[in-house]
């Protein structure tokens, strides 16, 4: 299994989706510090262009700004276009954009849910397919791809969001077995609850012990790029994370989705 240092992705190119907020301004800042080159995708070009000059001055590096609503039909391929375009080779794709949505399925509009969908899997699929490719031609590449704890349950009032990111873990952990025979390393980051602004985002309040088990977005970020470059298939952010997510493989399901709806709606 591949094991490498930071100091190897330095003068490569990674491409960064949701880059504008959270986890995605860790991951830049994080990379960049090791003098990786960044293309930030996300919809908000001005905090992306801010953020792009902020590390160009910094840590020396090319920064791209890439200003795209990744949750529209056909966004993966205009990105992949856009980039081929400018003879831009990605060594190191992160696919962290996405966001939740809080309700219970019946009462939220199911444009919203269609829409989490196509955001949540069908660009992370596209983008991880796209830029995959190139890498297994190339022999070479990393593939970092943004789950949740969630993925490892059914989560009453977070039931489409949950199950989104079931498919990526469960996507991320197939395709890692998939990647590695061509050279490619792809891994799982399975955060808890991140202070990363998507409560508010989603329409959820955080309940007090929720607030108790909530990480900072650096280290969660900061574990997602060890694992990768350790070659993990997929790694739970936190030591109290990964006793929730073993726990959850010993305790019934119904147990499971009890516990569950008690914590994110106490």
């Amino acid at each position: 299994m591949s094991k490498e240092s930071m100091n190897s992705f330095a003068g490569k190119w990674a491409l960064i989706t949701g880059a504008s907020s959270c986890l995605g301004l860790e991951f830049a800042d994080l990379l960049a510090a090791q003098k990786v080159n960044l293309v930030l995708a996300a919809r908000r070009q001005e905090s992306m262009e801010k953020l792009a000059s902020d590390l160009r001055q910094k840590y020396g590096v090319d920064v791209l700004v890439e200003a795209i609503d990744l949750a529209s039909p056909g966004a993966a391929s205009r990105l992949k276009c856009s980039l081929d375009a400018k003879s831009l080779t990605i060594d190191i794709l992160l696919n962290n954009a996405g966001y939740g949505l809080h309700g219970d399925l019946l009462e939220t509009p199911i444009e919203c849910t269609v829409n989490l969908i196509q955001f949540n899997i069908t660009t992370l699929t596209e983008l991880t397919y796209l830029f995959g490719l190139d890498m297994a031609k190339r022999r070479s590449g990393h593939i970092l791809l943004v789950a949740s704890l969630m993925a490892f349950q059914a989560v009453p009032s977070y039931a489409a969001y949950a199950a989104t990111k079931a498919y990526v873990l469960a996507l991320g952990e197939a395709i890692h077995n998939e990647l590695r025979p061509h050279g490619v390393i792809a891994t799982t980051l399975c955060p808890g609850h991140t202070e990363t602004g998507s409560d508010a985002a989603a329409g959820a309040t955080t309940s007090a012990l929720l607030r108790l088990l909530t990480m900072k977005s650096r280290p969660v970020a900061a574990s997602g790029i060890q694992a990768l470059l350790q070659g993990k298939a997929m790694v739970v952010a936190g030591l109290a994370n990964k006793i929730v997510a073993f726990s959850n493989r010993l305790a019934p399901q119904s147990m499971q989705r009890a516990r569950l709806k008690r914590i994110v709606d106490a």
